[in-house]
């Protein structure tokens, strides 16, 4: 196969684009240049080489909206529970269960899970930083393990499979060109896979640290000032107004996710239920949080519900494009290298579309070793690297599309390949291993040095990786 000159600029840029994740930059400003340029080449126009960068963003938001508009009505739902009181009422009972520092450190790992699962880890940091750690080290938790407990399930387990919002499979299995639905399912299994390990090694590492009860603890660490104002804003936000509807709310809102998960689980492994296919999942987890929604406000001010409902999901669509907005133009510079989207970007007939990346995989295969854990191994280290941004979410398209060109040519599934990939992007640049990531606002609650955290949590991480890798390369 003979590669032009725009399959050349496209493979330039991919490497630029990397090489800026390396120096810790943002790649929003290389993916649009470089939208540009492989456009302008490959079209021969300048004109429609601008016209590109509009079209590739357009196609890219097009694809993700169903993703921003999951985090919007998720997002909406928190706020109207906040103003109940319920969010905090949900967490209560395991403040009594928190009786030592080993229990204390499972317990905080199960509710973080449980929240960052449902509602992403940016809500699960205030609220149980705030109402949960200084339990767990009045019962002899250090800090530091309050810290690696939260970072671990919850911008680590919960965030890296984004089982239930399903985010990060989206991104990943819409670049890959593979259905949503399997990635999900095999990311699911190596997030948990990954966060076992990770967990139960920081755990040994930790254990000799918890010390018996005492209010000592308590009073010794608060005596120490968050090092970040903006974390003493976000516990001031989290003091809702009190309502006497909020533990309905507590029973409420668990309980409809709760039978949706076993309606999803049903449908998966049963014929009782006609089987829940590719985003069908999450748009039942939106509807029926929208109805939460509409609820939750009704019950806080019958008068004024109409109102609060669209002022929450107005934050709700501040809150989605703030955290997913700068994802559209790199997803859409990636989205040019697929023949399925890459005709709808250029303005080309589909017949004349190109597969820019597809063609330098092919074209290079004969340098590429067709070992599935060479391929395997590889996607990981990509994955990571694009992590380094500091986001998680940014190299999902690069990865998924890597996997999705390389999978037919070393023997592994690309959806497989696309989970590994995203392993590796979300625990490294979601909040466990890169200080300059949310894993801020962990270290910020817990009163801990971040660099400690990130020392801390880099043996436990790496070791859960390697082991799921090996383990999707071999099960999958």
């Amino acid at each position: 196969m003979e590669l032009t000159a725009a399959h050349w600029m496209y493979f330039i840029g991919t490497c630029i684009i990397i090489l800026t994740m390396l120096l810790r930059q943002n790649v929003v400003v290389p993916s649009i240049i470089v939208t540009f340029l492989v456009g302008w080449i490959f079209t021969g126009s300048f004109t429609v080489g601008l016209q590109t960068i509009f079209n590739a963003s357009l196609i890219a938001a097009g694809e993700l909206f169903n993703i921003f508009l999951i985090i919007t009505i998720m997002t909406a739902l928190l706020h109207s529970l906040k103003l109940l009181g319920t969010d905090k009422q949900m967490i209560t009972p395991f403040q009594k269960v928190m009786k030592n520092g080993h229990i204390s450190f499972w317990t905080l790992i199960l509710v973080t899970y449980a929240i960052s699962l449902f509602f992403w880890p940016t809500p699960a940091v205030p609220l149980v930083g705030a109402l949960l750690i200084p339990v767990a080290i009045r019962a002899g938790l250090p800090p530091i393990g309050a810290a690696i407990a939260i970072s671990l399930a919850g911008q680590g387990m919960a965030l890296s499979s984004d089982y239930v919002i399903q985010i990060a499979p989206t991104l990943t299995a819409t670049a890959a060109g593979v259905d949503v639905g399997i990635v999900a399912d095999r990311a699911f299994v190596l997030s948990i896979v990954t966060g076992i390990a990770a967990i139960i090694i920081a755990y040994l590492t930790l254990r000799k640290g918890i010390l018996s009860p005492s209010d000592n603890h308590l009073s010794a660490w608060e005596k120490q000032d968050l090092s970040n104002e903006e974390m003493k804003e976000a516990a001031e936000i989290n003091e809702p107004a009190k309502s006497k509807y909020s533990f309905l709310f507590a029973i409420l809102v668990p309980l409809t996710f709760l039978i949706i998960i076993v309606y999803m689980f049903l449908a998966k492994f049963s014929d009782l239920i006609p089987s829940v296919e590719g985003g069908t999942g999450a748009a039942l987890i939106g509807g029926a949080s929208a109805l939460l929604l509409i609820a939750a406000s009704m019950f806080k001010n019958p008068r004024s519900s109409l109102n609060a409902v669209s002022d929450n999901l107005v934050k709700g669509f501040l809150f989605a494009f703030k955290a997913m907005g700068p994802v559209i133009p790199i997803a859409g510079f990636f989205f040019i290298g697929s023949g399925e989207l890459s005709g709808r970007i250029l303005g080309t007939p589909a017949d004349d579309a190109p597969s820019f990346l597809f063609d330098l995989v092919v074209s290079g295969q004969q340098f590429i070793p067709e070992s599935p854990f060479i391929a395997g191994f590889g996607i990981l280290i990509i994955g990571m690297i694009t992590g380094l941004d500091g986001s998680g979410f940014s190299g999902l398209p690069l990865v998924g599309s890597l996997s999705g060109a390389l999978g037919g040519s070393v023997g592994v599934d690309p959806e497989t390949l696309s989970a590994i990939g995203q392993m590796g992007s979300i625990w490294v640049g979601g909040g466990t291993l890169i200080a300059w990531s949310s894993l801020v606002a962990v270290a910020g609650f817990a009163k801990v040095p971040v660099m400690e955290l990130v020392r801390k949590s880099f043996f436990p991480v790496i070791i859960g990786l390697i082991l799921s890798t090996f383990v999707g390369l071999w099960f999958f």
